[in-house]
């Protein structure tokens, strides 16, 4: 099913930040075709699409959603504006990625079932929706002509690897069926790219967080968990001892390194790209700056450690720096205090 949604005056999204994205290539013949063209964004209606196609709505950018509404919002597509065509449809049919795909360009590949512990309890639905869906949506743009694809990775697939920083030419035994499900995304881009003259960004994520990360159900990140409990008074919870480390990215940083590789010049072939900050926090110092910015006094409660989790996480961002020229610009403390300040403008949650 396909909904067309505003095509008015676009007004500028203030908490964007369009800087740099676009640099370096202008008046390349792939950027002045990108710019006439039209992009898809799948799992455009969930966290991180919806802040992607956001901005590259209010850049003037044309966009499609492919979508199926199983975790994404409505209501995070219903007050842009711009040229956007939503598709309500999965990216394991081949019909609905061939409608999603009508003048499409390039594509920013970002649906996927996330989370770690529910892949260990589901392990067939990571295969069918993440490894075939991401198979199906490839093949459909080989067959339509779009060769640019950004691909959602994750940092889940350094697994048991104990290196640190991580880099991207060394990963370790997956962890976890999710885990598994994206570094078989990465393995299939890779063999798009290679046999099928397909150009293919892999980016691989960070603990991504930001307004609209959804606070609710058994699976929810961290960041928003932390929040939400705060702001209501309640103790969360904190796996182990705290003294795990992440990398924790905000999600404008995610936007910026999806937009760069989609305009960004590249002859056929595959690049697996870090997308982080490039800092460890462990999660008692996430929690202590989370509290802070919540103006909470309100203690955290430890429990038992969580399966299929990595001890410790930094990245190496140092190709995409190069690659793209990608500049992780919204630090931590910046992150929190919007992402906080959003919770608090929006506290019944998302529906």
């Amino acid at each position: 099913m396909e909904v067309a949604l505003g095509c008015g005056e676009l007004e500028a999204c203030s908490h964007f930040r369009l800087r740099g994205e676009d640099e370096g290539i202008a008046g390349s013949p792939w950027r002045e075709g990108l710019n006439q063209s039209r992009i898809l964004v799948t799992g455009g209606a969930g966290f991180i699409g919806s802040h992607l196609v956001e901005s590259l709505l209010a850049s003037g950018r044309a966009v499609t959603v492919l979508d199926d509404f199983s975790s994404g919002f409505r209501s995070n597509l219903a007050q842009l504006s711009g040229d956007l065509r939503v598709v309500e449809g999965s990216i394991r049919s081949e019909s609905d990625c061939r409608t999603a795909m009508d003048g499409v360009q390039a594509i920013s590949h970002q649906a996927a079932f996330g989370s770690v512990p529910r892949s260990l309890e589901h392990p067939e639905l990571y295969s069918a929706n993440n490894v075939h869906g991401t198979v199906t949506l490839l093949q459909e743009a080989r067959r339509a002509g779009i060769r640019r694809v950004v691909l959602a990775s994750s940092s889940s697939v350094y697994g048991d690897d104990t290196g640190l920083p991580k880099r991207e030419d060394r990963v370790g035994r997956p962890l976890s069926p999710y885990a598994a499900s994206k570094r078989a995304c990465e393995l299939f881009a890779q063999a798009f790219a290679t046999g099928m003259g397909m150009s293919i960004f892999c980016l691989r994520y960070f603990n991504v967080f930001g307004p609209r990360q959804n606070p609710d159900g058994p699976y929810a990140a961290v960041i928003p968990l932390f929040i939400r409990a705060l702001l209501d008074g309640r103790r969360p919870g904190i796996h182990g001892d705290g003294l795990q480390a992440r990398d924790f990215t905000h999600v404008e940083n995610v936007v910026q390194a999806n937009r760069k590789a989609l305009s960004s010049e590249l002859p056929e072939g595959c690049r697996i790209l870090n997308v982080a900050c490039g800092k460890s926090t462990s999660v008692n110092q996430l929690f202590e700056r989370i509290r802070i910015a919540c103006g909470s006094s309100t203690e955290a409660i430890h429990g038992p450690d969580r399966a299929g989790d990595i001890r410790d996480s930094i990245a190496d961002i140092s190709e995409a720096r190069k690659v793209l020229g990608y500049d992780p610009f919204v630090g931590l403390d910046e992150g929190l205090e919007r992402t906080v300040a959003w919770y608090r403008s929006n506290p019944v949650g998302i529906a």
